[in-house]
């Protein structure tokens, strides 16, 4: 079976040298190739620079990207070539479109010209006391996938933070039919730490629960099988 898995965080440019990204390691992403491989699948890894990896395989293609561009780019490509997606990756929901001092926003008429700048300096000064940067919506990647290929298995995967588990369970379950999914992993940031990492797997029919990273990928693994 031809497995694609995206795994890491997005990384959105500020100016050259500061971005906007997020804490996702990568980890659960190198797990669940490691045991696709093991069960000999070819599997396809779009990550990031700095995510966690595995070893080379001569079953696995990696592929690197920095942003949710490059992701889009990738994605569109590869997603019609596999039989499944496992989109783990950490996909930053916005992206930097220009920053500039607190006064001249203050002095702005109409605060719409701004997300029609670019900054052009290679490094945004430091000198204000304050900035303000505007951020444009990034395309819900896991949106699009169907439309690229209506028969692909799709699991996805929705963080919360803090909430019960009857809420957790129905937000996957709206984002399940939503996305045209088969199925969604439902974490909460809160439960994700020492090791442990709770999570409900939704499908249409039932809901599973694991405890670490190990459980989650053996039990995805198990399904699309």
């Amino acid at each position: 079976m031809h497995i694609l898995i995206t795994s890491g965080g997005t990384s959105e440019a500020i100016d050259r040298v500061r971005a906007i990204t997020n804490h996702s390691t990568g980890s659960l992403g190198k797990i669940l190739a490691e045991m696709a491989l093991a069960k000999g699948h070819q599997v396809t890894l779009i990550t990031t620079p700095t995510a966690l990896k595995p070893d080379p395989h001569p079953h696995l293609h990696l592929l690197l990207v920095q942003n949710v561009e490059e992701l889009l780019t990738q994605m569109k490509t590869e997603v019609p070539q596999h039989q499944v997606l496992i989109h783990a990756m950490a996909v930053s929901d916005y992206t930097p479109v220009y920053m500039t001092g607190l006064d001249e926003v203050e002095k702005a008429q109409d605060l719409h010209t701004f997300i029609h700048r670019e900054n052009q300096e290679a490094k945004i000064s430091s000198k204000e006391e304050y900035q303000v940067l505007f951020l444009k919506k990034n395309p819900k990647i896991i949106s699009l996938v169907k439309e690229w290929s209506p028969a692909i298995q799709l699991i996805g995967f929705k963080l919360l933070v803090d909430v019960s588990s009857e809420e957790l369970i129905q937000v996957a379950r709206e984002s399940l039919v939503k996305n045209h999914a088969s199925m969604i992993v439902a974490n909460d940031l809160t439960k994700i730490q020492n090791g442990q990492h709770q999570a409900y797997l939704v499908t249409d029919d039932q809901v599973l629960e694991a405890s670490t990273k190990t459980e989650i990928a053996e039990a995805i693994l198990r399904y699309i099988k």
